[in-house]
């Protein structure tokens, strides 16, 4: 079935991230593709920082699908584009609800039981994430920087940012353990209906990107990896990315 340039893009954010950072990514996107580019935050992170992150991907996944419903861009089918903890929810959303699902990109993502806990999240990363977690807001977000991109002497303006946007709206650390807890608990649903692309880094310091691979063996679908780039790979390297995505969605 090929769907007309209206079907929306709804762009996918990961733990305790907000819309707001996809950066640059977003508009060189939107540049790329006619479709319209949509994001949306998850309960408990940005626009809806003060309520309670639920404790499941599948909770989490319909507070965004409702916001979905209800804007006037959506036509019935959507484009899932995730980065994270934000491909388990359109992972989940594709399994759900496979008639509105008009294909997934997911980015450095993970499901047990296909990879071991300490792959999903790479136990040499744990003592810099639960600094992170208890750290005020500036070194918060430094520590962030440090884990997810392999270039974060580049990324200066991202990550102050970042720190403005935590001042704006915080991320509790209640909230992070709670979506902590649901993307520990996330397991692999039956492969899309739809298509799919997985795109992961080889450098990414806080998944292992055999994650993706074991999960495109899985699923029997395409997977491309960028050469360089860390856990947060759009903002890496957005241009290569903003390409592959592009490239594949003309294809659907």
């Amino acid at each position: 079935m090929v769907l007309d340039n209206r079907t929306p893009l709804l762009l996918l954010r990961g733990l305790a991230r907000e819309q707001r950072h996809w950066g640059e990514f977003r508009p060189l996107l939107a540049d790329t593709l006619p479709n319209p580019i949509l994001s949306f935050d998850y309960a408990g992170s940005g626009q809806l920082y003060q309520q309670s992150s639920p404790c499941s991907i599948s909770a989490l996944r319909q507070s965004v699908r409702s916001q979905l419903q209800q804007a006037l861009e959506f036509n019935g089918k959507v484009h899932l584009v995730a980065l994270s903890l934000g491909a388990m929810l359109a992972a989940d959303w594709a399994a759900s609800f496979p008639q509105e699902v008009a294909s997934i990109t997911l980015i450095n993502s993970s499901a047990r039981p296909l990879s071991p806990f300490y792959q999903r999240l790479r136990w040499q990363s744990y003592p810099a994430l639960m600094r992170g977690i208890f750290a005020d807001t500036a070194k918060r977000e430094q520590v962030i920087l440090q884990l997810t991109s392999a270039r974060p002497a580049e990324h200066v303006t991202a990550v102050a940012n970042w720190q403005l946007w935590q001042q704006q709206r915080p991320v509790s650390r209640l909230n992070t353990l709670r979506q902590l807890w649901a993307a520990k608990r996330f397991r692999v649903p039956a492969a899309p209906q739809c298509p799919t692309l997985l795109l992961s880094s080889l450098a990414d310091r806080l998944v292992s990107p055999t994650c993706s691979a074991r999960l495109a063996d899985y699923w029997q679908v395409k997977h491309l990896q960028h050469p360089w780039a860390g856990h947060d790979l759009p903002l890496d390297d957005a241009n290569w990315t903003v390409t592959q995505i592009a490239a594949f969605i003309r294809q659907v």
